[in-house]
Protein backbone atom coordinates (compact mmCIF):
# COMPACT_ATOMS: atom_id res chain seq x y z
CA UNK A 1 0.00 0.00 0.00
CA UNK A 2 1.17 3.68 -1.16
CA UNK A 3 0.55 6.47 0.76
CA UNK A 4 2.93 9.56 2.16
CA UNK A 5 4.41 10.16 5.86
CA UNK A 6 4.40 14.21 5.32
CA UNK A 7 1.12 15.13 2.61
CA UNK A 8 0.88 18.67 4.00
CA UNK A 9 3.95 19.39 2.38
CA UNK A 10 2.32 19.45 -0.52
CA UNK A 11 1.70 22.80 -0.63
CA UNK A 12 4.73 23.80 -1.00
CA UNK A 13 4.08 23.44 -4.38
CA UNK A 14 2.19 26.51 -4.20
CA UNK A 15 5.71 28.55 -3.31
CA UNK A 16 6.93 29.44 -6.49
CA UNK A 17 3.62 31.20 -7.52
CA UNK A 18 2.80 33.24 -4.19
CA UNK A 19 7.15 34.20 -4.72
CA UNK A 20 6.18 34.96 -8.13
CA UNK A 21 3.10 36.85 -7.30
CA UNK A 22 3.38 39.27 -4.02
CA UNK A 23 7.56 39.33 -4.49
CA UNK A 24 8.99 39.19 -7.98
CA UNK A 25 6.83 41.45 -10.31
CA UNK A 26 8.72 42.37 -13.98
CA UNK A 27 10.27 45.60 -13.76
CA UNK A 28 9.68 45.88 -17.33
CA UNK A 29 5.82 46.13 -15.72
CA UNK A 30 6.81 48.64 -13.23
CA UNK A 31 8.59 50.84 -16.06
CA UNK A 32 5.78 50.81 -18.19
CA UNK A 33 3.25 51.90 -15.17
CA UNK A 34 5.58 54.98 -14.09
CA UNK A 35 6.25 56.05 -17.85
CA UNK A 36 2.58 56.03 -18.47
CA UNK A 37 1.68 58.35 -15.76
CA UNK A 38 4.54 60.80 -16.10
CA UNK A 39 4.77 60.98 -20.21
CA UNK A 40 2.50 62.20 -22.34
CA UNK A 41 2.61 62.00 -26.42
CA UNK A 42 1.61 64.52 -28.54
CA UNK A 43 1.33 63.95 -32.26
CA UNK A 44 -1.07 65.35 -34.51
CA UNK A 45 -2.33 61.79 -36.20
CA UNK A 46 -1.56 59.44 -32.82
CA UNK A 47 -3.31 56.76 -34.23
CA UNK A 48 -1.51 56.54 -37.47
CA UNK A 49 1.80 56.50 -35.68
CA UNK A 50 0.50 54.07 -33.38
CA UNK A 51 -0.40 51.72 -36.42
CA UNK A 52 2.77 52.44 -38.01
CA UNK A 53 4.65 51.24 -34.40
CA UNK A 54 1.97 48.73 -33.01
CA UNK A 55 4.09 45.33 -32.01
CA UNK A 56 3.20 42.19 -30.05
CA UNK A 57 5.10 41.07 -27.37
CA UNK A 58 7.69 38.31 -28.76
CA UNK A 59 7.67 35.27 -28.08
CA UNK A 60 9.76 33.31 -25.62
CA UNK A 61 12.36 31.05 -27.31
CA UNK A 62 12.20 27.22 -27.05
CA UNK A 63 14.74 26.80 -25.19
CA UNK A 64 13.33 29.43 -23.07
CA UNK A 65 10.35 27.63 -22.30
CA UNK A 66 12.31 24.35 -21.80
CA UNK A 67 13.95 25.63 -19.04
CA UNK A 68 11.04 26.95 -17.27
CA UNK A 69 9.65 23.40 -17.96
CA UNK A 70 12.25 22.09 -16.58
CA UNK A 71 12.06 24.20 -13.00
CA UNK A 72 9.00 23.59 -12.33
CA UNK A 73 9.53 19.69 -12.77
CA UNK A 74 11.94 20.15 -10.39
CA UNK A 75 10.35 21.77 -7.39
CA UNK A 76 7.90 19.07 -8.12
CA UNK A 77 10.44 16.44 -7.17
CA UNK A 78 12.09 17.84 -4.44
CA UNK A 79 8.50 18.45 -2.99
CA UNK A 80 7.67 15.08 -3.82
CA UNK A 81 10.83 14.08 -2.07
CA UNK A 82 9.80 16.26 1.26
CA UNK A 83 6.55 14.34 1.34
CA UNK A 84 8.23 11.07 1.92
CA UNK A 85 6.35 8.52 -0.33
CA UNK A 86 6.53 5.42 1.59
CA UNK A 87 5.54 1.30 0.57
CA UNK A 88 3.74 0.19 3.33
CA UNK A 89 4.43 -3.77 3.52
CA UNK A 90 2.29 -6.04 4.75
CA UNK A 91 3.62 -8.03 8.31
CA UNK A 92 1.65 -10.63 10.58
CA UNK A 93 2.72 -11.19 13.26
CA UNK A 94 1.91 -14.28 16.04
CA UNK A 95 2.11 -13.41 19.50
CA UNK A 96 2.09 -15.70 22.27
CA UNK A 97 0.51 -15.04 25.38
CA UNK A 98 2.83 -17.18 27.46
CA UNK A 99 3.13 -18.36 31.27
CA UNK A 100 5.37 -18.55 33.64
CA UNK A 101 6.22 -22.00 34.47
CA UNK A 102 8.49 -22.80 37.11
CA UNK A 103 9.45 -26.56 37.85
CA UNK A 104 10.11 -28.00 41.46
CA UNK A 105 11.71 -31.26 41.48
CA UNK A 106 12.38 -33.24 44.36
CA UNK A 107 15.50 -34.96 43.98
CA UNK A 108 15.72 -36.30 47.43
CA UNK A 109 16.85 -39.91 47.77
CA UNK A 110 13.41 -41.59 47.66
CA UNK A 111 13.63 -40.63 43.87
CA UNK A 112 15.88 -42.98 42.95
CA UNK A 113 13.61 -45.84 43.66
CA UNK A 114 13.02 -48.24 41.08
CA UNK A 115 9.32 -48.80 41.06
CA UNK A 116 8.34 -47.57 37.24
CA UNK A 117 8.72 -49.93 34.20
CA UNK A 118 9.76 -48.62 30.70
CA UNK A 119 10.08 -51.10 28.25
CA UNK A 120 9.46 -54.11 30.58
CA UNK A 121 12.66 -52.84 32.60
CA UNK A 122 12.33 -51.21 35.63
CA UNK A 123 13.73 -47.87 36.56
CA UNK A 124 13.98 -45.14 38.75
CA UNK A 125 11.25 -42.33 39.73
CA UNK A 126 13.66 -39.53 38.41
CA UNK A 127 14.71 -40.91 35.14
CA UNK A 128 10.81 -41.63 34.16
CA UNK A 129 10.16 -38.23 35.43
CA UNK A 130 12.99 -36.30 33.44
CA UNK A 131 11.82 -38.41 30.30
CA UNK A 132 8.21 -37.06 30.54
CA UNK A 133 9.10 -33.47 32.02
CA UNK A 134 11.65 -33.34 29.06
CA UNK A 135 8.35 -34.13 26.60
CA UNK A 136 6.47 -31.53 28.72
CA UNK A 137 8.73 -28.82 28.37
CA UNK A 138 9.61 -29.27 24.63
CA UNK A 139 5.77 -28.84 23.94
CA UNK A 140 5.75 -25.24 25.90
CA UNK A 141 6.49 -22.80 22.95
CA UNK A 142 5.72 -19.32 24.05
CA UNK A 143 6.36 -19.81 27.93
CA UNK A 144 8.69 -18.87 29.95
CA UNK A 145 10.53 -21.94 32.03
CA UNK A 146 12.39 -21.90 35.13
CA UNK A 147 13.98 -25.02 37.01
CA UNK A 148 14.16 -25.31 40.73
CA UNK A 149 15.48 -28.66 42.87
CA UNK A 150 14.77 -29.21 45.95
CA UNK A 151 16.07 -31.88 48.90
CA UNK A 152 17.20 -30.72 52.11
CA UNK A 153 17.28 -27.32 50.49
CA UNK A 154 16.17 -25.90 47.49
CA UNK A 155 18.69 -24.18 44.13
CA UNK A 156 17.21 -22.28 41.24
CA UNK A 157 19.15 -24.90 38.02
CA UNK A 158 17.41 -22.10 35.70
CA UNK A 159 15.95 -18.66 36.13
CA UNK A 160 12.89 -18.44 33.66
CA UNK A 161 13.84 -18.27 30.14
CA UNK A 162 12.77 -18.75 26.38
CA UNK A 163 15.46 -21.44 25.72
CA UNK A 164 13.55 -25.01 25.75
CA UNK A 165 16.61 -26.62 24.99
CA UNK A 166 19.04 -25.28 28.01
CA UNK A 167 15.77 -26.38 30.28
CA UNK A 168 16.11 -30.22 28.60
CA UNK A 169 20.11 -30.19 29.63
CA UNK A 170 19.69 -29.51 32.38
CA UNK A 171 16.91 -31.68 33.61
CA UNK A 172 18.87 -34.08 31.81
CA UNK A 173 21.77 -33.30 34.48
CA UNK A 174 19.91 -33.85 37.50
CA UNK A 175 21.23 -36.91 39.92
CA UNK A 176 20.01 -37.43 42.90
CA UNK A 177 20.47 -36.15 45.96
CA UNK A 178 22.10 -32.90 44.43
CA UNK A 179 20.33 -30.44 46.77
CA UNK A 180 20.47 -33.41 49.94
CA UNK A 181 18.85 -36.62 50.64
CA UNK A 182 15.60 -34.85 52.99
CA UNK A 183 12.93 -33.33 51.30
CA UNK A 184 11.58 -29.87 51.97
CA UNK A 185 8.74 -28.88 50.17
CA UNK A 186 7.69 -25.51 51.46
CA UNK A 187 11.42 -24.06 51.02
CA UNK A 188 10.86 -25.72 47.45
CA UNK A 189 7.62 -23.42 46.83
CA UNK A 190 9.22 -20.45 48.95
CA UNK A 191 11.95 -20.24 46.38
CA UNK A 192 9.32 -20.71 43.46
CA UNK A 193 7.58 -17.68 44.46
CA UNK A 194 10.41 -15.29 44.85
CA UNK A 195 11.08 -16.29 40.95
CA UNK A 196 7.63 -15.59 40.42
CA UNK A 197 6.82 -13.13 41.92
CA UNK A 198 8.22 -11.01 39.77
CA UNK A 199 6.37 -11.89 36.79
CA UNK A 200 2.86 -10.47 35.44
CA UNK A 201 0.08 -11.29 37.06
CA UNK A 202 -2.30 -14.55 35.78
CA UNK A 203 1.04 -16.07 34.00
CA UNK A 204 2.54 -17.61 37.41
CA UNK A 205 2.65 -21.11 37.80
CA UNK A 206 4.81 -23.71 39.52
CA UNK A 207 4.77 -27.48 39.53
CA UNK A 208 5.71 -29.33 42.46
CA UNK A 209 7.05 -32.64 41.70
CA UNK A 210 7.56 -34.73 44.80
CA UNK A 211 7.31 -38.06 45.45
CA UNK A 212 7.23 -38.20 49.50
CA UNK A 213 6.13 -35.56 52.56
CA UNK A 214 8.07 -32.28 54.32
CA UNK A 215 10.95 -33.93 56.40
CA UNK A 216 13.06 -30.13 56.55
CA UNK A 217 12.92 -26.68 55.56
CA UNK A 218 12.51 -23.64 57.52
CA UNK A 219 8.84 -22.74 55.89
CA UNK A 220 6.35 -25.49 56.03
CA UNK A 221 4.34 -26.42 52.62
CA UNK A 222 0.72 -24.85 53.98
CA UNK A 223 2.68 -21.25 54.88
CA UNK A 224 4.33 -21.27 51.73
CA UNK A 225 1.10 -21.95 49.95
CA UNK A 226 -0.48 -19.31 51.38
CA UNK A 227 2.22 -17.20 50.34
CA UNK A 228 1.63 -18.18 46.80
CA UNK A 229 -2.10 -17.58 46.79
CA UNK A 230 -1.07 -14.54 48.45
CA UNK A 231 1.23 -13.76 45.22
CA UNK A 232 -1.51 -15.50 42.84
CA UNK A 233 0.75 -18.23 41.69
CA UNK A 234 -1.18 -21.44 40.92
CA UNK A 235 0.69 -24.48 42.38
CA UNK A 236 0.28 -27.70 40.24
CA UNK A 237 1.25 -30.70 42.83
CA UNK A 238 2.73 -34.21 41.50
CA UNK A 239 2.45 -37.37 43.74
CA UNK A 240 4.96 -39.65 41.95
CA UNK A 241 5.32 -43.02 43.31
CA UNK A 242 3.61 -46.33 43.09
CA UNK A 243 1.65 -48.53 45.61
CA UNK A 244 4.08 -51.05 46.50
CA UNK A 245 5.26 -51.90 50.29
CA UNK A 246 8.86 -52.83 49.00
CA UNK A 247 10.73 -50.90 46.54
CA UNK A 248 14.31 -51.10 45.50
CA UNK A 249 16.27 -48.25 45.81
CA UNK A 250 19.69 -46.77 46.37
CA UNK A 251 21.98 -46.86 49.80
CA UNK A 252 22.34 -43.48 51.25
CA UNK A 253 26.04 -44.03 50.34
CA UNK A 254 24.43 -43.88 46.27
CA UNK A 255 26.53 -47.34 45.65
CA UNK A 256 24.47 -49.76 46.34
CA UNK A 257 20.69 -50.87 46.74
CA UNK A 258 18.61 -51.60 49.30
CA UNK A 259 14.75 -52.28 49.71
CA UNK A 260 13.01 -50.01 51.28
CA UNK A 261 9.33 -50.05 52.63
CA UNK A 262 6.92 -47.18 53.96
CA UNK A 263 7.75 -44.56 51.04
CA UNK A 264 4.52 -42.74 51.48
CA UNK A 265 2.81 -39.89 49.56
CA UNK A 266 1.93 -37.25 52.01
CA UNK A 267 -1.22 -36.75 49.51
CA UNK A 268 -3.35 -34.62 51.99
CA UNK A 269 -0.70 -31.94 52.09
CA UNK A 270 -0.49 -31.46 48.30
CA UNK A 271 -3.87 -31.59 47.61
CA UNK A 272 -4.31 -29.00 50.21
CA UNK A 273 -1.30 -26.95 48.44
CA UNK A 274 -3.55 -27.44 45.09
CA UNK A 275 -6.71 -26.29 46.63
CA UNK A 276 -5.52 -22.84 48.48
CA UNK A 277 -3.48 -21.74 45.16
CA UNK A 278 -6.27 -23.04 43.00
CA UNK A 279 -4.14 -25.48 41.34
CA UNK A 280 -4.93 -29.16 41.16
CA UNK A 281 -3.42 -32.35 42.27
CA UNK A 282 -2.18 -35.00 40.52
CA UNK A 283 -0.66 -38.76 41.61
CA UNK A 284 1.58 -40.87 39.27
CA UNK A 285 1.93 -44.46 39.89
CA UNK A 286 3.42 -45.38 36.59
CA UNK A 287 4.49 -44.08 33.15
CA UNK A 288 1.41 -43.99 31.94
CA UNK A 289 -0.24 -41.99 34.50
CA UNK A 290 2.44 -39.36 34.96
CA UNK A 291 2.66 -39.08 30.91
CA UNK A 292 -1.46 -38.38 31.51
CA UNK A 293 -0.61 -35.45 34.45
CA UNK A 294 1.73 -33.61 32.14
CA UNK A 295 -0.67 -33.75 29.51
CA UNK A 296 -3.53 -32.67 31.38
CA UNK A 297 -1.81 -29.61 32.81
CA UNK A 298 -0.76 -28.75 29.57
CA UNK A 299 -4.21 -28.30 28.45
CA UNK A 300 -5.27 -26.47 31.97
CA UNK A 301 -2.66 -23.92 30.86
CA UNK A 302 -2.42 -23.51 27.23
CA UNK A 303 -0.81 -20.83 26.18
CA UNK A 304 -3.14 -18.54 24.08
CA UNK A 305 -1.78 -17.19 20.33
CA UNK A 306 -2.86 -14.16 18.93
CA UNK A 307 -1.84 -12.42 15.76
CA UNK A 308 -2.07 -9.17 14.64
CA UNK A 309 -1.14 -7.11 11.24
CA UNK A 310 1.46 -4.19 11.01
CA UNK A 311 2.82 -2.17 7.95
CA UNK A 312 6.66 -1.88 7.96
CA UNK A 313 7.14 1.86 6.24
CA UNK A 314 9.41 1.18 3.03
CA UNK A 315 10.91 4.77 1.72
CA UNK A 316 10.51 5.49 -1.77
CA UNK A 317 11.88 9.52 -1.39
CA UNK A 318 15.26 8.03 -3.25
CA UNK A 319 13.26 7.56 -6.81
CA UNK A 320 11.98 11.37 -6.50
CA UNK A 321 15.02 12.70 -5.36
CA UNK A 322 16.99 10.78 -7.66
CA UNK A 323 14.65 12.43 -10.38
CA UNK A 324 15.28 16.18 -9.13
CA UNK A 325 18.95 15.12 -9.45
CA UNK A 326 18.49 14.29 -13.19
CA UNK A 327 16.98 17.42 -13.33
CA UNK A 328 19.22 19.35 -12.15
CA UNK A 329 21.74 17.99 -14.58
CA UNK A 330 19.12 18.79 -17.47
CA UNK A 331 19.15 22.22 -16.45
CA UNK A 332 22.90 22.88 -16.83
CA UNK A 333 22.97 21.29 -20.15
CA UNK A 334 21.08 23.98 -21.65
CA UNK A 335 22.84 27.34 -19.90
CA UNK A 336 21.40 28.92 -23.58
CA UNK A 337 17.62 28.90 -21.80
CA UNK A 338 18.26 30.95 -19.10
CA UNK A 339 16.99 34.58 -20.19
CA UNK A 340 18.93 37.39 -19.02
CA UNK A 341 17.07 40.35 -17.91
CA UNK A 342 18.29 43.79 -18.95
CA UNK A 343 18.01 47.14 -17.39
CA UNK A 344 15.92 48.38 -19.66
CA UNK A 345 13.34 45.96 -18.64
CA UNK A 346 13.41 43.43 -21.75
CA UNK A 347 15.10 39.92 -21.87
CA UNK A 348 17.80 38.81 -24.13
Amino acid sequence: MFEFAWPWMALLLLLPLAVRRFWLKPANEENALTEGQQTTLLHPSLAHLQEAFQTRSPRLPLATRLHQILLWLLWLTLVLALMRPQWLEPYTENRTAGYDLMLAVDTSRSMTAEDFTVHGREVSRLSVLKGIMGKFVDGRVGDRIGLIIFGDTSYVLSPLTFDRNAIHQLLDGIVPTLAGGGTAIGDGIGLGIKKLRERPEGSRVLILVTDGKNETGTIPPLKAAQLAKQEGIRIYTIGVGSTKNRIRLLSPDLRTYEIATGLAIDEETLQQIAETTGGAYFRATDTAALEKVYQRIDELEKSEAESRTIFIPQPLFHWPLGAALLLLLSLGLFPEGRRRQLRGGGYA
